[in-house]
């Protein structure tokens, strides 16, 4: 946390910097602590926009402007040095949560936050545009929701500008803001509430006359009249991390910088699973005073067979009134409060031995192995390690991947002594390739269409997600870019599934569509499972693609309030012993149905001690298929996959890189395989960049890795027989399940 110019390696000025909480304005934002023990948050500008001729003069202007507004949706100014040699800016500090980490995490928010955060927005606004000043950056990163409403701060972003921006820029950034908290990022504005639409639409208006006023949209909110929201405005899942933000920095240690930052220790509750508290936490040196949960989940312990024997949805049968048990013994319902059950194990290990660590010329951008070898591909080739030594074992290949394993794409697999990759050549782009295990050889390379013929002058641009196996067949999953003539992105709704033959990797069938985003490939079978892609516009799905008949539709499920299942990427389902498996309900109860006929065989509830909505994470099973894993926030449950009887949970306990609760990245909903198995063990990564190797029998840890220059989506890594293997810059590194 060095910053050039401060009074050490952690102060800025007369400020003791406790951690830094995002970037925002061309200015990095810290927690901050006077000498005397008060608290405020400090922007710190960057040196770019410090070498600014103009900058500093604005600056100081903008500073002096906001020393004199006031307002209940503005965040005070306390101190400010435009003269530094880097200039700061102390504003007052505000238990909350920025609004673009809230939605990256928890998904869009609802109808009444919606209106609570565009009422406090425009309020905002208003009072700046009255006193003749703008803010200028208006965005998901410079808004702060707080258990009272949302946040503005003025002073650097109000600089940064030049030249200087309007009252309708303000109002344009308004709507685009409001976009994403309504859409998770989607540039649609059909995911906008019907109450909001149209105002929210007008501030986005391509002509700046035709937007709205700050204040007509405070009118135009008033007069509607419509209900109040009762209670907590935000998500319970928002308020909890909230809560343990603001507790990391009540007990942050100036001399630790980040790694100070220590959540309050999670709550410790018998029976099945995990409690959650509400939390009221005093911030030493101030008056805030923060209300909200505590990031710890209860498992109730509902598990039941379907009453009519099949899914008829999630949304009507996701909370039974009387579960019977999953036997034919009839057991009791478990309530939330019960205390039978096995109690969390607390995730405690030693470091990792590694068994090789090598490195070379260029960074890998994925990953895939078998039990004896390890595909790493590059920016500019493709080579093949023993998985025992690191050994070069096969001569390096031309293929390669520039962007390789992200959020959103996972472009390796492997299967049956085969590994296959989504790559380009030098003289050619847009392959899929089969690589031989055993040689290294290629065995086939197909040219995949990168556009598939429209009605008119449209056409379909195909980008590829992943890739997957299943018997005889290779798969790719990807997106439809529809494009005009003119080459510009006109909708990114429709998904695709592609079939190829695993021998010669000649094309199969393909199908497209809106209800085809997510897709699921079980490692057997000809049962497919995908989301739709449309959960905005109306309740959104999961159906089975029946591979057998070339991709036509089968049976399918609605799952209307689960919407963080529909964002493209990698698939947020899994498939375990024929069944699939799948959040539902309010996302809180997982659904396992009969893969050919979506017949429902069981469902399990997890819930909150203090009754706050939980949401499940993308499950997963082991290798057998006999146990389903459970991700949910900190807590790790597995399940048999039979019936759905609870078998351990594990638990993270610490802070995240961010300060916040420590959670598991597969709970997060972090797209790709933030969870993998090997036969007798689990492998997941957490927010504080650790892999851990759990034992699938007892849940207790075998060892940790952690390694702080990972990514922040999380490891570059996979599992290749008893060993994983991971990535980080020029190095891969190979650790063996049983490693002490």
């Amino acid at each position: 946390m060095d910053q050039s110019g401060a009074d050490g390696a952690h102060r800025i000025g007369p400020y003791a910097l406790l951690g830094r909480q995002s970037t925002v304005g061309g200015g990095e934002v810290f927690a901050a602590r006077t000498d005397e023990g008060q608290l405020v948050t400090v922007t710190v500008v960057g040196p770019e926009l410090a070498a600014d001729p103009g900058f500093r003069d604005r600056f100081r202007v903008a500073v002096e402007a906001a020393r004199t507004l006031s307002g209940a949706f503005l965040v005070p100014v306390v101190d400010a040095d435009a003269d530094a040699p880097v200039p700061w800016l102390a504003t007052e500090f505000t238990a909350g949560l920025p609004l673009r980490q809230a939605v990256d995490r928890h998904g869009p928010l609802s109808e009444p936050t919606l209106r609570m955060l565009a009422d406090g927005l425009a309020r905002a606004l208003a009072a700046l545009h009255s006193a003749g000043t703008v803010h200028g950056e208006l965005s998901p990163d410079s808004v702060l929701l707080t258990m009272d409403g949302p946040r503005i701060t003025v002073g650097i972003v109000g600089a940064t500008c030049s030249p200087a921006p309007s009252p309708t820029d303000d109002m344009f950034d308004l709507g685009s803001t409001m976009l994403f908290a309504a859409s998770g990022g989607e540039p649609d504005t059909g995911a906008l509430p019907v109450s909001l639409r149209e105002v929210i639409g007008g501030c986005l208006y391509p002509e700046p006359a035709d937007r709205p006023t700050a204040e007509q949209l405070v009118d135009y909110l008033r007069h509607q009249n419509l209900p109040t929201l009762e209670g907590s405005w935000l998500p319970p899942t928002v308020t909890a991390d909230m809560a343990a933000a603001a507790a990391a920095v009540g007990t942050a240690s100036p001399q630790g910088g980040s790694q100070g930052l220590i959540p309050p220790p999670p709550v410790i509750a018998a029976g099945k699973g995990v409690s959650r508290r509400k939390l009221i936490i005093g911030l030493a040196g101030g008056a805030a005073v923060l209300g909200g949960s505590a990031a710890a989940l209860a498992f109730s312990g509902d598990s039941s067979p379907a009453p009519g024997g099949r899914a008829g949805g999630p949304g009507s049968t996701a909370r039974p009134a009387s579960p019977s048990g999953a036997r034919s013994t009839s057991v009791s319902s478990a309530s939330p409060s019960s205390t039978d059950g096995p109690e969390a194990i607390v995730l405690a290990g030693p470091d990792a031995a590694k068994a090789w660590s090598g490195a070379g010329k260029h960074a890998p951008t994925c990953l895939e192995a078998s039990d004896k070898v390890v595909m790493v591909v590059t920016d500019t080739a493709t080579s093949f390690l023993d998985a025992t030594t690191g050994k070069s074992v096969f001569p390096q290949l031309n293929t390669s991947n520039d962007f390789g394993t992200t959020s959103l794409k996972y472009p390796t697999a492997y299967a049956d002594g085969v590994f296959y990759l989504l790559c380009d050549t030098p003289s050619q782009s847009g392959l899929l390739a089969a690589f031989d295990a055993a040689s290294g050889k290629v065995k086939w390379a197909t040219k995949m269409a990168d556009t598939d013929p429209g009605g008119g002058t449209n056409t379909a641009m195909y980008v590829s997600h992943y890739v997957a196996v299943a018997g005889s067949t290779v798969y790719v999953c990807g997106t439809l870019l529809e494009l005009d003539g003119e080459y510009s992105a006109e909708s990114a709704t429709n998904g695709y599934i592609r079939a190829f033959n695993t021998a010669t990797g000649k094309g199969l069938w393909r199908v497209k569509g809106t209800d085809i985003n997510n897709v699921l490939v079980p490692p057997s079978g000809s049962h497919l499972l995908a989301t739709s892609a449309v959960p905005g516009k109306k309740p959104g799905r999961v159906q089975m693609i029946d591979a057998g008949r070339k991709g036509a539709r089968g049976w399918k499920v609605s799952v209307p309030d689960a919407a963080y299942y529909f964002s493209t990427g990698w698939p947020l389902t899994c498939y375990a012993a024929g069944l699939f498996l799948f959040a539902g309900g309010n996302g809180d109860t997982l659904f396992a149905v009969d893969a050919a006929t979506g017949s429902e065989k069981w469902h399990q509830r997890f819930d909150s001690k203090s009754g706050d909505q939980v949401r499940i994470g993308a499950p997963f099973s082991s290798l057998d298929g006999a146990t389903v894993y459970v991700p949910i926030g900190s807590d790790l449950a597995a399940l048999a996959t039979a019936d759905g009887t609870l078998k351990w949970v594990a638990r993270l306990e610490g802070a995240s890189e961010t300060g916040t609760s420590n959670m598991f990245n597969a709970a997060l909903r972090i797209s790709g395989k933030s969870t993998q198995c090997s036969a007798d063990t689990v492998f997941a990564t957490d927010s504080a960049k650790t892999l851990w190797a759990i034992d699938a029998a007892t849940g207790r840890a075998r060892w940790k890795y952690r390694d702080p220059g990972q990514p922040d989506v999380g490891f570059l890594w996979t599992v290749g027989g008893d060993h994983v293997f991971i990535a980080s810059h020029l190095t891969v590194t190979a650790i063996a399940a049983h490693a002490r």
